[in-house]
């Protein structure tokens, strides 16, 4: 039986080496899974992004949440150069191990946009409708 259907049957507070669940996580053809970030004492959903390996080590060393961007090639340490960085506070996986969640501590906007969150673009009918302010102008935060 696989590590994530044994987890299933475990009772709360029974668990595996981490090592060994770092070890059967189902990595994509590049090498990574998604990462949502979640504002941990509010629930919010901040942003998705993209982790490897690297990545979730130093997070999980540091506190501070490191990602792999995809554009750059590269790891991307959350705010390196907005200073809007994520401290994480806790890492959950889902039920098979695909996606993992971090309750973070975010420092101001989450979004390059300046937006406190990435999802800002809501549904509304027949129309996709901005729903947050921009709160920090992003030329503010990145210079361009």
């Amino acid at each position: 039986m696989n590590l994530w259907k044994r987890l299933e049957r475990l009772e709360p507070g029974e668990g595996v080496p981490l090592s060994e669940a770092l070890a059967a996580l189902p990595w994509n053809a590049d090498g990574l899974l998604p990462a949502i970030a979640q504002q941990h004492d509010t629930g919010e959903v901040l942003m998705l992004a993209w982790m490897n390996r690297e990545a979730l080590e130093e997070t999980l060393k540091a506190g501070r949440v490191c990602y792999y961007s995809r554009s750059r090639r590269r790891l991307w340490r959350k705010g390196e150069s907005s200073g809007q960085i994520q401290r994480l506070v806790e890492m959950r996986f889902d039920c098979d191990g695909d996606t993992i969640l971090l309750k973070v501590d975010q420092t101001g906007p989450a979004c390059h946009s300046g937006r406190r969150s990435c999802f800002f673009n809501r549904v509304e009918g027949d129309r996709l409708v901005v729903a947050d302010e921009v709160l920090i102008d992003p030329e503010t935060l990145y210079g361009k």
